[in-house]
């Protein structure tokens, strides 16, 4: 592919990272199923180890089959680089590994997936990080949060249950002010309805699971580098400004500039945490990535059609789609999000915990599964489930309640898709 033209999202989501295997001329990325690589010689092999050459070492830290949906999911964001791994909460992870020491904490959103909420909340506490969470929706308090010992700021750019949008933008000035990195979750957006690296983003985490791969059969994460933060300029990220003592004194933004945050993932993070994605699953998600577009126009359009069905539905109490006008984050989902606000959300039911745990049962078309962004429309009453973990106060809040039910809309024909939600809904009331 010619380096000057720009191509467009439907081109490079197909051609990004990838070209003829050399040895055999195969069209698809072969799955290059090893374990590790033959040097050329000693001096090779030390040329390597000392991050003097980049190459294949061991496939706990890099492959070529992942190298590929690494170049690709970052030319798709407008990153400088990616590192992938073997989940979405691996990922997170992964972002925060180098930010943070004990002692330091982030500010996320309360909107989060709860898996998250549980992570940043409990787990982190393991290394000695905390988090405090705000409603993203009151600027002034995501200000008034960040303390001398806030190392990140941590938000979904379309959030998960919900759809709420985040105004990326606004957010990303308040970070920026601080001198803090912004870290963006763009897991139910994907880069082809939210970009946002261009809003001031300086990382993207994904869980590849969902969108990106679009059929439900591997897990894995991504976290997207926009190759533009200074990580010299505070002294708040010794991992990246300071001499680093397993490689002899390196210092990663002096040495690799704006593929510091990469560098660092692979040689550092990959290498001792070791939450590695298997070319396998590099492989699959490369094949659904192909079709990304052409999925998630269908998904919107799907999910416009039956939240305003449902919307209007007299068992329904509300529907939180960004998409439809009634939507207080409407005109802001059109600002972020203007090919569309995606294709989750959740609807409350009248009838409270029981309407929703019956309503989930008679459901045919729809699947009750813990997972989202697949091509098939999923369901899952997240209270019982996904945000069980949680406090009633933590469910409210990030938008699972107990008369709450999130609705993943697949690509099929949105006709059946209502009929499914009619029977269902029937038995309900």
């Amino acid at each position: 592919m010619t380096e000057t033209r720009q191509y467009g999202f439907d081109t490079l989501q197909i051609h990004a990272g990838a070209r003829p295997d050399p040895a055999t001329g195969a069209r698809q990325t072969p799955i290059y199923q090893t374990t590790a690589y033959v040097f050329r010689d000693a001096e090779h092999a030390a040329a390597l180890f000392n991050l003097q050459e980049v190459g294949f070492i061991y496939s706990r830290l890099t492959n070529p089959t992942v190298a590929v949906l690494q170049e690709r999911i970052a030319t798709l964001e407008g990153g400088a680089g990616a590192v992938c791994c073997s989940s979405g909460h691996a990922a997170q992870i992964m972002a925060l590994f180098p930010l943070m020491r004990p002692g330091c904490n982030i500010v996320a959103s309360t909107r989060l997936y709860g898996g998250t909420v549980t992570q940043f909340s409990q787990t982190i506490k393991r290394f000695g990080w905390s988090c405090k969470f705000v409603d993203f929706d009151d600027l002034d308090a995501v200000k008034d949060a960040i303390d001398d010992d806030t190392r990140a700021v941590f938000g979904e750019a379309i959030a998960n249950p919900g759809g709420w949008i985040m105004d990326v933008r606004a957010v990303a000035d308040i970070a920026d002010a601080a001198g803090l990195p912004l870290i963006i979750d763009n897991t139910t957006a994907t880069p082809y309805l939210v970009r946002p690296i261009e809003m001031g983003a300086t990382l993207v985490v994904h869980s590849t699971t969902k969108y990106l791969t679009g059929n439900g059969t591997v897990t894995g994460g991504c976290v997207v580098d926009s190759g533009t933060f200074d990580w010299s300029a505070s002294g708040k990220f010794p991992s990246l400004s300071e001499a680093e003592p397993a490689y002899h004194g390196l210092k990663f933004h002096e040495t690799f500039g704006g593929l510091a945050f990469t560098f660092h993932g692979i040689a550092v993070g990959l290498r001792d945490l070791g939450m590695t994605m298997n070319p396998q699953a590099a492989h699959y998600t490369l094949c659904g990535i192909e079709t990304l577009s052409l999925r998630m126009d269908r998904h919107v359009k799907n999910a416009e059609t039956v939240a305003g069905w449902l919307e209007k539905h007299d068992a329904v109490d509300h529907v939180t789609y960004a998409g439809l006008a009634s939507s207080p984050y409407n005109a802001l989902a059109k600002k972020v999000c203007p090919k569309g606000a995606g294709g989750l959300f959740t609807v409350a039911l009248k009838g409270g915990y029981d309407a929703c745990v019956k309503f989930v049962d008679n459901l045919e078309i729809f699947s009750h599964v813990a997972n989202l962004g697949d091509a098939r429309s999923l369901v899952i009453h997240s209270a019982s489930t996904t945000h069980r973990q949680l406090s009633p106060e933590q469910q409210e809040a990030a938008g699972a309640g107990p008369n709450v039910v999130r609705i993943s809309i697949g690509i099929e024909d949105a006709d059946d898709l209502i009929a499914d939600l009619e029977q269902a809904l029937s038995k309900v009331s």
